[in-house]
């Protein structure tokens, strides 16, 4: 198979991010709350490496968001009823985005709270 011209790929990648974003609640949530820290990292005027770090976070979030969607989805074609087996795959799914979240709120407040405080 042919690999698609690279200006494809983007499209198609990007019309992956729009439809999470029309379709998933969880990742419009998220969004925002990368919006907000986007708002943050110019109303506190945070620094260049602070700034990286909140947005290394951010993004790690939303990418966790967008591997948890597809592997739900793909459980949901290879087993469309209801599975224990499959249900546990969802919530090890599930987790890793709680964890990389976690992660993010523990980033945000210890360089947030420099500024802040």
């Amino acid at each position: 198979m042919r690999k698609p011209a690279i200006h494809k790929s983007f499209l198609h990648a990007f019309r992956g991010i729009f439809w999470m974003l029309k379709s998933e609640r969880n990742f419009q949530i998220e969004l925002l709350a990368f919006a907000v820290n986007i708002f943050l990292i110019f109303y506190l005027k945070v620094t260049t490496v602070d700034a990286l770090l909140i947005l290394m976070v951010s993004f790690g979030v939303l990418a966790a968001e967008i591997f948890n969607t597809a592997i739900e989805k793909i459980c949901d074609i290879i087993q469309p009823e209801f599975d224990k087996r499959i249900g546990f795959i969802k919530d090890i799914s599930a987790g890793a985005v709680v964890l990389m979240a976690i992660a993010s709120i523990v980033v945000g407040i210890s360089v947030y709270w420099k500024y802040i405080c």
